[in-house]
């Protein structure tokens, strides 16, 4: 299972730490993900979600 968010597949990225001498090494940026017990086609599964999901409403919690 890949560390990305199960709605909308939002996934690690890329790119630079830059110094103040402009120095330059690869870092990652990783989604803010949580497990949540959600309501998935009827029944209620442990799923990876980012926060935005959860905030815009797109994921339904089991109670």
């Amino acid at each position: 299972m890949a560390f990305a968010c199960d709605i909308c597949l939002k996934r690690h990225q890329t790119g630079n730490n830059v110094s103040h001498a402009n120095n330059k090494t690869k870092r990652s940026f990783n989604p803010n993900l949580q497990r949540v017990r959600a309501i998935v086609d009827g029944s209620t599964k442990r799923i990876r979600v980012c926060t935005r999901c959860l905030r815009s409403g797109l994921v339904k919690k089991a109670v």
